[in-house]
């Protein structure tokens, strides 16, 4: 089953870290949240990809064609420009980096992605949000109900710390990044094609026409998640991701294998040429 994530947004909520990558690289732990979010599918057998570039999509472009190289061992045969990748950890990731223009909206990107996506059921998110979420619930449940879109429905970030009140007197105080109240769309939808035909064009936003739509049709449900969920859109989730991440226990890191996290920052890599993308590669 094809993942698609929407990152072609500007950021301008997180412009600290956007002037010169679009939000989705944005690091935590030295890492893309984009990968973050793409490891949590792959945990769940997931690793047929399709990513929706706009905003600085070239980053994300580099970043997929380098990861190979960066973590393995390198034969380069200068004369040639033949590379060799031998040892290290090895993503089998299959993942389309699709241009779908500068200023076109969520719900336009989503639908030039169809011709990538083909006539299937498919799951979509954004790429700067994380979770815990079950996906294979999230799938089953999806399919119990036959409708043609599901979206995970998750708890509002808290700003402030909760309390609980007995009088005057406060009985619990917490600092959670979420609350108890409410329900959000929370993305991880899972979707099935004919949600394109909700689409118009480059300048459909799809949480308004389509959703909207979609929900007035009866054909929209949701699956409540009650776990961790964490989008990045200012510079104070940031904060909060790495923090958690550098604990030890971040609740979205659902992978248990420790070798497929590369530690060293990848922005600082030492990267091939500007024509590398061209390089003969071959695995041994």
């Amino acid at each position: 089953m094809k993942v698609a994530f929407l990152a072609g947004g500007l950021g301008t909520r997180i412009s600290e870290e956007t002037e010169n990558k679009p939000k989705p690289m944005v690091e935590i732990g030295g890492q893309p949240i984009l990968w973050h979010i793409m490891m949590h599918y792959y945990q769940y057998g997931f690793k047929d990809f399709t990513v929706a570039l706009g905003y600085k999509g070239a980053a994300i472009k580099k970043y997929m064609v380098d990861y190979c190289a960066l973590n393995s061992n390198l034969t380069v045969d200068l004369g040639s420009g033949k590379i060799k990748t031998h040892g290290g950890y090895q993503l089998d990731w299959n993942v389309d980096l699709i241009d779908t223009g500068l200023t076109t909206n969520t719900g336009g990107r989503i639908k030039r992605l169809a011709p990538y996506i083909g006539r299937e059921t498919f799951m979509l998110t954004w790429g700067d949000g994380v979770s815990d979420v079950n996906l294979h619930d999230l799938l089953a449940f999806h399919r119990s109900h036959g409708k043609l879109a599901t979206l995970t429905a998750v708890r509002p970030p808290a700003r402030f710390g909760h309390l609980d009140l007995q009088g005057d007197q406060i009985s619990e105080f917490s600092e959670k990044p979420q609350t108890k109240e409410g329900w959000i769309n929370g993305a991880f939808f899972v979707l099935e094609p004919e949600i394109f035909d909700y689409i118009d064009g480059d300048d459909t936003q799809w949480e308004k026409g389509p959703l909207e739509k979609l929900a007035s049709d009866g054909q929209l449900m949701a699956y409540k998640h009650d776990g961790f969920w964490q989008c990045m859109d200012t510079l104070r989730d940031k904060t909060l991701l790495e923090t958690l991440w550098a604990s030890g226990n971040a609740p979205w890191k659902t992978w248990e294998n420790e070798k497929n996290e590369n530690t060293t920052n990848w922005s600082q890599g030492l990267h091939r040429n500007s024509h590398g993308s061209n390089a003969d590669r071959e695995r041994i």
